[in-house]
């Protein structure tokens, strides 16, 4: 997410109403439009692996992944009188189990998703384990929430049970990450294939280097 487009507050319905006819991308926030930034190559391959191995494995159950072109809504039913309180979000994977429920008609807003799981970049990692992390708790069927890096083997998840949100953590290429909401297990050697990671430079580098 970046800043927004202008100052205006849009509706809910005018911001629909922009959206579908766009050709780039933006996520709606309380009245405001914000565009959204193009992906990196890692952010991009890091996306289609984890589609790729969340979609094999969902082969043959009532569960299924879907693209991120698919808009979330987080937030209280839009009123006809130009309500402006709501999240409309675009999250990078999403797996809906049984029969998706929509906004309306254009079927392009899902309202049940089970689990959502974010890329993080350094431009959105704040906002994705914030702000959107407390709005994404407002969907009565999400389950789990997993934030992945891009720029380290590093896998946040959020869980939800009766008493609240459990978090756990993997950060080694070696590991696995059990998503127990449509029971798949994530790889992290397959989430990260064709990443390459930043190298670490040693304190003995530094010194020869001063």
């Amino acid at each position: 997410m970046v800043v927004p487009q202008t100052k205006i507050r849009y509706s809910v319905e005018e911001y629909l109403s922009l959206e579908r006819a766009a050709e780039e991308r933006h996520e709606y926030l309380d009245g405001e439009i914000y565009e959204m930034a193009g992906e990196s190559l890692a952010h991009g391959d890091i996306c289609i692996n984890l589609a790729r191995e969340i979609s094999t494995q969902l082969r043959g159950t009532p569960c299924r992944a879907l693209s991120k072109d698919i808009k979330v809504r987080t937030g209280v039913l839009p009123s006809p009188r130009r309500m402006m309180k709501g999240l409309f979000s675009y999250p990078d994977v999403l797996v809906v189990c049984g029969e998706p429920q929509f906004h309306d008609a254009y079927r392009d807003i899902l309202l049940n998703p089970i689990l959502i799981i974010e890329v993080l970049s350094d431009s959105t990692e704040a906002y994705d384990r914030g702000e959107k992390f407390m709005r994404y708790q407002q969907l009565e069927s999400l389950v789990e929430y997993a934030l992945v890096s891009q720029n380290l083997p590093f896998i946040s998840l959020f869980a939800r049970r009766e008493n609240g949100w459990f978090y756990s953590a993997v950060n080694d290429l070696s590991a696995s990450v059990h998503l127990a909401s449509i029971d798949c297990r994530l790889d992290l050697t397959d989430v990260y294939d064709r990443i390459t990671f930043p190298a670490e430079e040693s304190p003995m580098t530094d010194e020869m280097e001063s």
